[in-house]
């Protein structure tokens, strides 16, 4: 595993994970100040995997709202991120999630908790397919509530807005299911 800001180490690595810690607006001024949205839309384009964990997930929506500040996002799915409304915020522990039928990520690890920290997250989803598109796998999660985005796949793209490095046995599972598709 390399740890790396280079445009062409990111571009040629056999998996990109995008972590995020923070706020949309800052880790969206980070990711372009290297270019890397640029290169996460190459990879996507050429059908390399990439891993969006935690703010690393959010950004990849069209969009972020936080804090009154609209801050534009990668755009690779339609979506506003946005404050959650549960009545305790942030969102800070263990948590379900419900994975759709099929889903690799997830496979042996469908009835798990994951470790979750956030406050915003993207509320609804909505994106139109047709014969011609398969629509992505979505999983859903619940806080106070308030139901979210919880995990994507769609191609050689998925995220997770929970930290599965902090998700024990769990996460490490699903960490493995990514990195077997590598």
């Amino acid at each position: 595993m390399t740890l790396t800001g280079d445009f062409d180490t990111a571009l040629a690595a056999d998996g990109l994970v995008v972590p995020g810690v923070g706020a949309f607006a800052a880790c969206m001024r980070g990711l372009r100040e290297i270019k890397g949205e640029r290169i996460i839309g190459r990879r996507l384009a050429g059908g390399r995997p990439v891993l969006g964990i935690c703010v690393g997930m959010q950004i990849l929506f069209e969009r972020g709202v936080e804090h009154g500040v609209e801050t534009e996002g990668c755009d690779e799915w339609p979506g506003v991120v946005e404050r959650l409304q549960a009545p305790i915020v942030p969102h800070m522990g263990w948590n379900t999630v419900v994975p759709p039928e099929g889903s690799q990520l997830f496979a042996g690890v469908e009835g798990e908790r994951f470790y979750f920290v956030h406050s915003y997250g993207v509320r609804d989803w909505t994106l139109e397919t047709n014969d011609r598109t398969k629509a992505p796998l979505v999983t859903w999660a619940e806080h106070g509530g308030d139901r979210f985005v919880a995990a994507v796949e769609n191609g050689p793209l998925w995220a997770t807005q929970f930290h599965p490095e902090k998700s024990g046995d769990a996460g490490s599972r699903l960490l493995r299911n990514w990195v077997e598709t590598l």
